[in-house]
């Protein structure tokens, strides 16, 4: 297996705290890597580190094979796309891309030939003059990822880079994206808060929490088999509910109702359920499921992601219940009585 890059026990101390706990990992060559975490667990520390903006307290970061001890950061094979973008304001995008490979002292036609290939491949043939105020944001984006790209890094870093786009732009860029990466080959690092941008466009991502990393896995297995309580809370949505007791797989909730979940080999104190995982209404014949008498406490309409808040009878605990799309279930309203089912295997505990 080729890896582009190798970090090894990689640590950062703070005179007021540790960022970051002595991180092992591994990024194939072309592979699309996302680092997913919530505000302040390390991320952005631990991509300074790679990038040579911070150095590291103990460990050790390998490029190409190479240790990068005492490389500076322009001397690394990485470029950085910051949250900011950081374009040059008085320049037109021809010149924004072009400053990178100017500084490097190349000739004027190289200059030009791969100028022009770049900004064909981000979409922005045409634009060569524009001055950077003329361009929406997703345009200011395609320049950023250009304006790097061009230098040919061996590995892209990205920190948070959509996270200042209105919600439909960033939808659209996570596809492009995705795409781009997958049409140039380059390695990218991705870094960010948003679950949704790091299950639709990484190859694999490591979910950050406290300085440290709690599961590294494919956005599929990450989401259906999330390994500890925090990833399980953290990617996608959930219900989840603090366990009272464990007894004869019997799960018994703090206000009282119960459920199976066989042949457990930990003390569990966390459970979760995915509002997908529910069947509303089962017929009698599903074996290997829970039946949970609960009441709609009130349906929330949002087209193809309605769902239902349910109320378990007799306790406050709410359900969260993904609605299907179908002529089924669409009058059902708040105050009616159903029946949810879950399957065994789709109840997920933890000990914490």
């Amino acid at each position: 297996m080729d890896y582009i890059l190798e970090v090894k026990a990689l640590k950062k101390v703070f005179p007021e705290f540790t960022a970051v706990h002595k991180i092992d990992f591994f990024v194939e060559e072309g592979g699309f890597f996302s680092i997913l975490g919530p505000s302040g667990c390390g991320k952005t520390t631990l991509l300074r580190m790679i990038a040579g903006f911070e150095e590291e307290t103990q460990g050790d970061i390998i490029i190409n094979s190479k240790s990068m001890k005492n490389v500076p950061p322009e001397k690394r094979p990485v470029n950085i796309v910051f949250q900011s973008l950081a374009l040059f304001p008085m320049m037109n995008v021809e010149k924004n891309v072009a400053f990178g490979l100017q500084r490097l002292k190349l000739s004027k036609d190289e200059i030009n030939s791969r100028v022009n290939d770049m900004l064909k491949r981000v979409g922005l043939l045409g634009y060569e003059k524009k001055n950077i105020s003329e361009l929406s944001g997703g345009q200011k984006q395609r320049v950023a990822l250009a304006r790097s790209l061009v230098l040919k890094p061996s590995i892209l870093l990205l920190d948070e880079p959509l996270s200042a786009l209105d919600r439909k732009l960033r939808e659209y860029m996570k596809v492009e994206l995705k795409v781009l990466q997958k049409e140039l080959g380059t390695t990218f690092i991705y870094i960010t808060h948003d679950q949704s941008e790091a299950l639709v466009m990484s190859d694999k991502i490591a979910v950050m929490n406290k300085g440290r990393f709690e599961q590294i896995d494919t956005p599929k297995n990450l989401y259906r088999n999330p390994k500890t309580a925090f990833v399980a809370g953290f990617v996608g949505e959930n219900n989840p509910f603090d366990i009272q007791s464990y007894e004869n797989n019997i799960l018994t909730m703090k206000q009282g109702w119960s459920i199976v979940k066989k042949d457990l080999q930990i003390k569990p104190t966390k459970l979760f359920m995915r509002p997908e995982a529910f069947i509303i209404n089962p017929s009698d014949d599903i074996e290997n499921i829970n039946r949970i008498e609960v009441t709609i406490k009130t349906v929330l309409f949002d087209g193809s992601n309605t769902k239902l808040a349910v109320n378990v009878n007799g306790t406050t605990d709410e359900i969260k219940v993904s609605l299907p799309q179908n002529a089924q279930f669409e009058d059902l309203c708040e105050g009616d009585a159903i029946i949810l089912a879950v399957a065994y295997d789709d109840v997920k505990c933890y000990e914490e």
